[in-house]
C-alpha cells in the first residue's frame, strides 16, 4: 500500500473564526487542514463553508479520537462517519495522533503517549492496517507531546515512530513543537 503523498505547499489550520475571512477573500494558502471530527456531523455550518473550501483548496483530514493505542476495540461508528467524510472530502490524506485517549469506552479528552515497546508496536500496527483496510488508503500517524513515560519503554521514540510506520505501512506525520515539547518535558537534546 506504499504511497507517495503529494507536496501540496503550504496550508493552515481550518478553523470556525476563519470562516468569514476565507470565505469573503481566498487566501493565498495552497491548502487547509481540517479537524476530521468538527465535520462528522449530520450537517450545518461548518458543512457548507467546508463545500464550499473544498471548491477551491485541497483539503487534508486530521483526526483526535481514533485512539490507535487503545485496547479498547476499535470504534466502527467512529471509523464510519470518517470514511464518509473522507468520501466527501476526498483528502489528500488522513492522519491522526499516536497515542492512546481513552479506555472501557470513556474519553479521556487527552492525546496520551504509548510505552515504545515491541509488544506496543505489534497492538498499534495490527489496528492501524485495519484502519487503513477499512478506509481503503494509507494514513499518516503524528508524534505526540508527552508529559509522561513509561519504564516498560524499551527504545527511542524515534526508533518506535519508524518501526510502526515499516510494520503498519503508513507514513508519520512528524510535528516539531510536540517533539520539543517532548524534549523539555524529558530533557533530551
Amino acid at each position: 500500500m506504499v504511497k507517495n503523498f503529494p507536496f501540496l505547499g503550504f496550508g493552515l489550520g481550518l478553523r470556525t473564526k476563519h470562516y468569514p475571512y476565507i470565505l469573503k477573500n481566498w487566501p493565498s494558502v495552497d491548502w487547509f487542514e481540517i479537524i476530521s471530527e468538527t465535520f462528522m456531523g449530520a450537517g450545518g455550518r461548518p458543512l457548507y463553508v467546508l463545500d464550499k473550501i473544498r471548491e477551491r483548496y485541497p483539503v487534508v483530514m486530521h483526526g483526535v479520537s481514533l485512539s490507535i493505542g487503545s485496547t479498547d476495540p476499535l470504534n466502527k461508528d467512529y471509523l464510519k462517519k470518517l470514511k464518509e467524510l473522507a468520501h466527501r472530502v476526498q483528502p489528500a490524506w488522513i492522519s491522526d495522533h499516536l497515542c492512546w485517549t481513552g479506555v472501557n469506552g470513556h474519553n479521556l479528552h487527552d492525546l496520551l503517549p504509548l510505552p515504545y515497546t515491541e509488544e506496543t508496536i505489534r497492538h498499534v500496527s495490527q489496528r492501524i492496517r485495519q484502519v487503513q483496510d477499512f478506509l481503503g488508503r494509507q494514513i499518516l500517524i503524528e508524534n505526540v507531546s508527552s508529559y509522561m513515560t513509561y519504564t516498560q519503554s524499551l527504545m527511542t521514540e524515534w526508533e518506535f515512530l519508524k518501526n510502526i510506520a515499516e510494520e503498519a505501512d503508513c507514513k508519520v506525520l512528524l510535528d516539531i513543537n510536540n517533539i520539543y515539547v517532548s524534549s523539555v518535558n524529558h530533557r533530551f537534546d
